[in-house]
């Protein structure tokens, strides 16, 4: 498998930093570009235009740490249902790969109940790889 372009979800909860170190990796190691994209939940006009410069900035310091990491990056922030415009984003611009964290608050039936991660994993146009916090250690040796 060819990856051209790997999407990144992020929602800058604790485990977003993991998450993008470990497409960062991917993404550098295929020579893909990564995409990091966040979604911004519908507000009222005069506090988009605010939200989108704050979650611009928030993304900031994870592209530059993808960028220490070898990987090509873009960002972009997207508005409405998070899992649909992710999904959607990733169709339009022919995504090979969503690297998206799951945070397992309770486990697996957290999982199969719903989520985020969830919807994009089921839906995804491309194949989707989900990342817990078990596995965002790229240090971790195998057994």
């Amino acid at each position: 498998m060819t990856l051209s372009l790997i999407f990144c979800p992020v929602d800058f909860s604790a485990a977003t930093v993991a998450v993008v170190a470990y497409a960062a990796v991917l993404a550098a190691g295929a020579k893909a570009e990564l995409r990091l994209v966040h979604v911004l939940t519908p507000q009222p006009a005069r506090r988009a235009d605010h939200a989108e410069l704050a979650a611009t900035a928030q993304l900031a310091p994870h592209r530059v740490a993808a960028e220490q990491a070898g990987a090509r990056v873009t960002t972009s922030v997207l508005r409405g249902d998070t899992a649909a415009e992710i999904v959607a984003a990733a169709r339009r611009q022919a995504a090979d790969l969503i690297v998206i964290g799951a945070h397992g608050q309770t486990g697996l039936s957290r999982f199969l109940m719903g989520g985020t991660a969830e919807a994009v994993v089921r839906t995804a146009p491309c194949a989707t790889l989900l990342v817990t916090a078990h596995s965002t250690d790229l240090n971790q040796k195998s057994a």
